[in-house]
């Protein structure tokens, strides 16, 4: 799952060598937190949020094919 989001991701983003997904496993729950660069953060947010409720879709597709739960969260730059 870490892959396919971080590919999902490299292919929209200006700055495909900044993008990081990091994966938290807690029993049988996924926490993928997504770390873009400042300026890629609106492309991944997409307008009116649609690029990341699609990307946080088509993960929780595979996540029901690999029968196991997730969330995906896009983290703010610091």
């Amino acid at each position: 799952m870490k892959e396919f989001l971080e590919y999902l991701i490299k292919e929209i983003t200006s700055k495909p060598n900044e993008v990081a997904v990091t994966e938290i496993k807690d029993d049988d729950f996924y926490t993928y937190s997504i770390h873009v660069s400042e300026e890629d953060m609106g492309v991944v947010i997409g307008k009116e949020g649609k690029t990341i409720k699609a990307l946080r879709n088509l993960a929780k597709a595979k996540a029901i094919k690999d029968n196991i739960r997730i969330q995906v969260i896009l983290e703010e730059v610091k």
